[in-house]
């Protein structure tokens, strides 16, 4: 009988590590937490800084071009040029940090995060019985 991935490498370690894994990947985003930052600086050079809103006005001109003249293929680049700045500055802006925890939660979710990785790719490996 086939285990996971058509291997003979145990259905058990699969579903095991599978559980493990979601277990800790659950344990470990849940802990996380996110915070945005968005509307200040975003890009700085030179004691000139660009704000999130100063990537408003190109991308308005641009929607308003696309709006005059939709062939116009400058239009195209301001508008999805300023709206990719905007996306960069918004990711960039974001900040992780995780919750105050024991070591005990702490290592307890790294192995149930790490463990489990191992055993469900160790699952696909075959073994002679």
């Amino acid at each position: 009988m086939n285990g996971a991935g058509g291997t003979n490498g145990g259905i058990n370690r699969f579903v095991l590590g599978l559980v493990m894994f979601v277990a800790g990947a659950y344990l470990l985003l849940n802990a996380i937490h996110v915070n945005f930052h968005f509307g200040s600086r975003i890009y700085g050079y030179q004691g000139y800084s660009v704000t999130s809103g100063m990537i408003m006005i190109p991308f308005m001109i641009g929607v308003g071009m696309l709006f005059f003249s939709a062939r116009n293929p400058i239009a195209w680049i301001v508008t999805f040029g300023s709206l990719a700045i905007l996306i960069v500055g918004v990711i960039s802006s974001t900040q992780f940090t995780l919750r105050s925890m024991t070591a005990f939660e702490l290592i307890l979710i790294l192995v149930l995060f790490v463990g489990g990785l191992g055993l469900f790719l160790s699952s696909f490996r075959s073994f002679s019985s």
